[in-house]
């Protein structure tokens, strides 16, 4: 994500006139934030993370507050705060002060490309809030979205009925949430996220307004440019290894990696969505990043990202994975050799260490691919499994995650000794 909360996430909302909680600046004064504590009865304060950083409540990071000495005190304590997520440490770059609104229900609203449905969905429930991500699958919908339709009225009131909302907040849904079908297919977005939305009372009405906002941008989509937002929006706090790593992002082939856990013990080389996607989820801790390498990457990218792979963490890996299902157009053979004369050229330059490979994977020119991995690695000593196109990808995820606990728990040191005979 690049955008969470109402710092730029309510200007957005404004384009396609979605309701939003009225919000003030971190340097907002005392007369501005005593008027608004009058207005409202009680606001809420929240830090400001570049980056799209979340899950600050469930962090204890957000403060309501019903006067001015404990919005104070809140500013003071949070402008700076630090926030751990994972394995990373963000420190914000000041607060807000919202709009606090009294809700029966708290909506969730997201819309995504699904790489099951491979189209854009959206998913709604009126369970949201901070423990969205512990509902049962019968309190939410995910449904997909024809995209020269948007978003339809009967489907949100079809599956709001069904998953329990209850009628008086159907029709006011009914009536905005379309708007965000026009924000996220006008102007470049990847996933807008809103959690929660709130229905305010308005005299005899309810409105759905907005209180949390998360968005990422497709940056290949020049649309976004159009919004006019600063730079800062897409930075965060990265690793070395991030940085260095996703400068090598070109129109040919992906590179853009994410840092999951430094102390992990797999280096997981990941070509495509799914495997992304399945890789990420099977081997939780074990896996030090998430990766997309896929898109036919030319020879020389594929070696220097490999080469910047083993200079961060070959030290440290039990495991070097190579996943992905069966490409299309990515010419295995030209990934492998960039991928594996990196790491020959590594050992050569920085000494050997025991690691094993295993490799599942299927595409165009497969078999020369594996045969170059396989001389590489014999001239290395390097123990290694294949798995080819027709093997599950869930298994040899799984059978990667028991060879990096049996390596580093014995494995590392059979080898030593082998190859000390």
């Amino acid at each position: 994500m690049q955008i969470a909360g109402l710092k730029y996430g309510a200007p957005l909302l404004n384009l396609v006139e979605f309701p939003v909680a009225e919000r003030l600046e971190g340097n907002a004064t005392r007369d501005e934030i005593q008027r608004m504590l009058d207005q409202y009865g009680r606001i809420v304060v929240k830090p400001f993370f570049y980056g799209g950083i979340g899950k600050k409540g469930k962090a204890g990071l957000v403060r309501v507050v019903d006067n001015l000495t404990d919005a104070m005190k809140a500013k003071e304590e949070l402008y700076f705060a630090k926030h751990r997520v994972g394995t990373k440490t963000a420190r914000a770059n000041g607060v807000t002060f919202e709009e606090f609104i009294q809700s029966e229900i708290e909506v969730y609203f997201a819309i995504d490309a699904s790489t099951i449905e491979r189209k854009s969905v959206f998913t709604i429930s009126p369970f949201g809030g901070v423990d969205v991500e512990t509902i049962t699958p019968d309190k939410k919908r995910t449904v997909w979205i024809d995209p020269f339709i948007g978003i339809k009225s009967f489907d949100l009131t079809n599956n709001l009925t069904d998953i329990g909302c209850p009628e008086k907040f159907i029709s006011p849904l009914v009536q905005q949430l379309p708007k965000l079908w026009a924000l996220y297919d006008g102007y470049g977005l990847e996933t807008i996220e809103c959690n929660p939305i709130l229905m305010k009372k308005v005299e005899n009405t309810y409105v759905p307004t907005v209180a949390d906002i998360k968005i990422k941008f497709d940056q290949d989509n020049p649309a976004w440019r159009r919004l006019g937002l600063p730079p800062l929006i897409f930075q965060s706090e990265v690793s070395p290894f991030e940085s260095e790593i996703n400068r090598l992002r070109t129109y040919q082939g992906q590179s853009d990696v994410l840092e999951l856990n430094p102390q992990g013990t797999i280096i997981p080389f990941m070509f495509g969505g799914g495997a992304n996607t399945a890789a990420t989820e099977t081997l939780g801790d074990h896996a030090i990043f998430s990766s997309d390498f896929g898109g036919n990457p030319p020879y020389g990218k594929m070696y220097e990202i490999a080469r910047i792979v083993f200079k961060h963490w070959f030290d440290r890996a039990n495991v070097i994975l190579i996943i992905g299902g069966k490409a299309n157009n990515t010419d295995i053979y030209v990934t492998f050799k960039g991928i594996f004369d990196a790491l020959r050229d590594h050992v050569a330059a920085h000494g050997k260490r025991p690691v094993t490979v295993v490799i599942g994977r299927g595409g165009p020119n497969l078999i020369s691919g594996m045969m170059y991995a396989k001389d590489i690695l014999d001239t290395l000593k390097l123990p290694h499994k294949m798995f080819g196109f027709d093997s599950s990808m869930i298994e040899v995820l799984e059978y990667a995650k028991k060879m990096d606990d049996w390596w580093g728990r014995e494995g590392a040191n059979r080898y030593r000794k082998a190859v000390a005979r």
